[in-house]
């Protein structure tokens, strides 16, 4: 795969590849290491796991179908301890998988087949959404400190609170949260949603919002029972509650 020397400036980034298809990992390691990155491979779940807790990535990439430890399963451990961005690999028959997925906190999905232009796109494309203010992150994000009522969102560390307590969030849900925020009482459609947390250019459906969107609230209710700042309004979209 050629190098597109403009975008390969200064990528330190580590990637963490979990499949149990070995010529899967190895060619995706090499593209990805054509273009900079850093790749760990892992084709057992169980030690990757391990391996992720310890020694954190900057993104993992896992397959839902192992044996033995699946990626949901991972996932869902993972998420227990640690916000490390992930992209779910599924297959193209398996769209229970991706809700599943993303509604236990994956960042991304991809079906198989797929390209592995694709991969890289979206790696890229989450790792920008992670990104500090100020160095690289989304459009119309300054960095600065956001308080909404008992919220403080501060993008240039990645970090929510609500009445006090921390609530850890992915960089979707963060990007998500953010986006609502910003104007509240002002409805988001879910297309305006998906361009604040994927940019313009990835494509996902509407059911993806609707599945971080549910784990937003959960997360935010684990720490207050009666949050109730994130309103739907049904055919339109979301908003966060005016004070």
């Amino acid at each position: 795969m050629a190098v597109d020397a403009k975008e390969v400036l200064a990528v330190t980034e580590t990637i963490a590849l979990v499949d149990d298809d070995s010529n899967l990992l190895t060619s995706v390691a090499i593209s990805l290491e054509a273009e900079g990155f850093k790749v760990e491979t892992y084709s057992d779940p169980t030690e990757a796991l391990e391996s992720l807790l310890r020694r954190p990535v900057d993104l993992a990439v896992l397959d839902i179908k192992m044996p033995g430890l699946d990626g949901i399963q991972l996932l869902e451990r993972l998420r227990q301890r640690t916000d490390l961005p992930v992209i779910l690999l599924t297959s193209k028959v398996a769209e229970m998988d991706e809700v599943l997925g993303l509604s236990r906190g994956a960042d991304d999905y991809i079906t198989k087949p797929f390209s592995q232009r694709l991969l890289l796109e979206r790696i890229r494309a989450v790792l920008r959404r992670r990104a500090p203010a100020g160095a690289g992150a989304g459009s119309g994000d300054t960095g600065e400190v956001l308080r909404r009522g008992d919220m403080i969102l501060d993008p240039g560390r990645h970090m929510c609170t609500w009445k006090g307590a921390s609530v850890s969030l992915t960089v979707t849900e963060f990007l998500l949260v953010l986006a609502l925020a910003r104007r509240p009482g002002h409805v988001k459609s879910r297309d305006q949603l998906i361009d604040a947390a994927y940019g313009e250019h990835i494509y996902v459906d509407d059911r993806t919002v609707d599945s971080h969107v549910k784990r937003l609230r959960k997360k935010f209710r684990d720490v207050d029972p009666d949050f109730s700042e994130i309103e739907t309004l049904y055919g339109v979209g979301y908003r966060f509650r005016a004070p």
